[in-house]
């Protein structure tokens, strides 16, 4: 039986180096990725306050009158289901017209 000599392969401390620096670059990488999404719905919450407002200006012109919620989506300015941002704030219209976002 011949032995092969010379063979070339991972080491199991190579192998374990390798995991190490695999999972420290996980560590690093899973909290940008967390900020990174909560930063997205807030920038998602703003453009559909700003989208909600600009229906309201629509219907404002349309009917000589301040909407709510409901009218927007009782006339098709807005679909059903839609009275919320993406990230679970409530969209609300205040009386002067200015559409806002808060938590519930």
């Amino acid at each position: 039986m011949r032995l092969l000599k010379n063979q070339r392969g991972f080491t199991l401390i190579e192998m374990l180096i390798v995991m190490l620096i695999i999972t420290v670059l996980i560590a690093i990488a899973i909290p940008n990725v967390t900020k990174q999404s909560s930063a997205v719905e807030e920038k998602g919450c703003k453009a559909f306050v700003q989208m909600v407002q600009g229906q309201v200006e629509s219907y404002r012109m349309d009917f000589k009158a301040l909407p709510t919620i409901e009218n927007l989506t009782t006339e098709g300015y807005l679909k059903t289901g839609e009275t919320n941002c993406p990230n679970g704030d409530t969209v609300t219209i205040s009386p002067t017209g200015v559409v806002s976002s808060a938590k519930p």
